[in-house]
Order: C-alpha cells, then sequence, then structure tokens
C-alpha cells in the first residue's frame, strides 16, 4: 500500500482511529490534512511526529451546519487537490428516551449533523472537486457494526447514523464508480479508543460485557481499522467499491 504523492483528508484525524490512519498513510508516503475539532495539541503533536512538511492541520466544529465547506477549502489549498477522504469523525452520545423532548431532538439533530450530514456534506465536496478537475479518487467513510445488528437501547441516533453512512457509500459508488471515483465503509465494533474509554468509565462492567460478545476474544485496535482505510485508499480493489468491510471479532457476522 503505497501513498507517495497522495493528499489525503482525514477528518477526526488527532486521536482513535483517526490518529491511527494518519500514521498509517504518513508510513507509506502520503501527505495528510488532520482535521481536528477540539483537540489541537494531540494535532500537533502528531504532525510534529510526521515532520516538516508532512501534515496541515484544520479545526472545524462538524456540529455547525456548513462548517464543512470552510473545512473542504483550506484542505484543498495546501497543495491543491485532495485525492484521497477519508470521513472518520463521528460521536457517539447517550441519549433518554423518557427526557424531553426538546433534548432528544437536539441529541438527535446533533449526532446526525456530525456523524451523517458532514460526511455527506464532505463526499459531495470531493466528488465535485474530482469531477471539476476530471480526475478520480477515492472515499473511505467509517461506519460502525451498529449500522447493521443496531446498538443498544441509549443510542438510537447512533445506529440511525451509521445505518445512513452504509447507503450513501452504496449511493456513490453506483453514481460515480464510472467516473473513476471509487467509495467504501469500513465498520468496526468496539474499538479501544478515547471515546471507548469514556464509555468503559461511566460503566466499569461494559467491558467485560461487550468482551463477552466477541469470539475473538479482544477488541480490535485502532491500527487494524486504519490497515484497512488503507488498503481501499490505496486503490487496490476498485472493484470492491460500495462495499463494507466489517472488523469486529465475529462479534456480527453477515
Amino acid at each position: 500500500m503505497e501513498f507517495a504523492g497522495k493528499v489525503v483528508l482525514v477528518t477526526g484525524g488527532s486521536r482513535g482511529i483517526g490518529a491511527a490512519t494518519v500514521r498509517a498513510i504518513l508510513s507509506r508516503g502520503g501527505s495528510v490534512v488532520i482535521h481536528f475539532g477540539s483537540n489541537e495539541a494531540a494535532a500537533r503533536r502528531l504532525a510534529e511526529e510526521a515532520g516538516a512538511g508532512k501534515c496541515h492541520l484544520v479545526s472545524c466544529d462538524l456540529g455547525e451546519p456548513g462548517a464543512t465547506d470552510q473545512l473542504w477549502r483550506e484542505a484543498v489549498s495546501w497543495m491543491g487537490r485532495i485525492d484521497v477522504l477519508v470521513n472518520n469523525a463521528g460521536i457517539f452520545l447517550t441519549e433518554d428516551q423518557m427526557g424531553s423532548d426538546e433534548d432528544w431532538r437536539a441529541l438527535w439533530a446533533r449526532t446526525l449533523q456530525i456523524n451523517l450530514i458532514s460526511t455527506a456534506d464532505l463526499c459531495r465536496n470531493a466528488v465535485n472537486h474530482w469531477t471539476e478537475e476530471g480526475v478520480g479518487g477515492a472515499i473511505v467513510n467509517v461506519s460502525s457494526r451498529a449500522a447493521f445488528r443496531g446498538d443498544s437501547p441509549d443510542h438510537w441516533s447512533y445506529a440511525a447514523s451509521k445505518g445512513g453512512i452504509v447507503s450513501l457509500t452504496k449511493t456513490l459508488a453506483r453514481a460515480y464508480s464510472s467516473d473513476g471515483i471509487y467509495s467504501y465503509c469500513v465498520a468496526p465494533g468496539f474499538v479501544p479508543t478515547d471515546m471507548a474509554q469514556a464509555e468503559f468509565d461511566k460503566d466499569p462492567g461494559l467491558r467485560e460485557r461487550l468482551l463477552q460478545e466477541v469470539p475473538y476474544g479482544d477488541f480490535a485496535p485502532a491500527e487494524e481499522i486504519a490497515n484497512a482505510i488503507c488498503f481501499f485508499a490505496a486503490g487496490l480493489a476498485t472493484h470492491a467499491t460500495g462495499q463494507t468491510l466489517d472488523i469486529n471479532g465475529a462479534s456480527y457476522v453477515r
């Protein structure tokens, strides 16, 4: 898997799966635009680790409608193009279906905005960019096991948003593969990231309960998800456009 000469935009690139993906692309010769929301210190450490000229940092609150347009413009302005888009950023909010209508709708709106709508906006920007330039490109969207099996009673919006990403990816593949624009999903199960640790901290027994569902016996590390992203992003399986790769230790097998 080689990325020499390629410019890759990774959303949510400062930590977790995003940071692992950034490192994997850099190790294979690529240049990376690292999007981050609030964790600027982590993004800067990652860029410093890569060395001068290998990364470009862009801050953007994906919860703000339309903010992705500025993110895309800043990403493209660095080297004049983006060759690969990795939509990794996402949130996992706990909802209370017995709570107030206002809180319920606000949580759904934020989850869909960040997880699904911002992903769709960036896909649109990428497709329009490549179409106008007359070149191909690759999109890799990070979905979830929850897209297929659902999630817990406290995470309706998360599962729904991740299911939307799968359908979006299929639609892009059907519409643009003849133009050399390829779209893929990876669907991890639980991955031991900062976001997952926050859930473990709230419920000390959660980790063991989740592990009981995983025949493999352990959660897939972020680096393994990053390798799958790189496989698709490097153009090694263009005929797999529209497909989703499950990485969940056989906890859900389709």
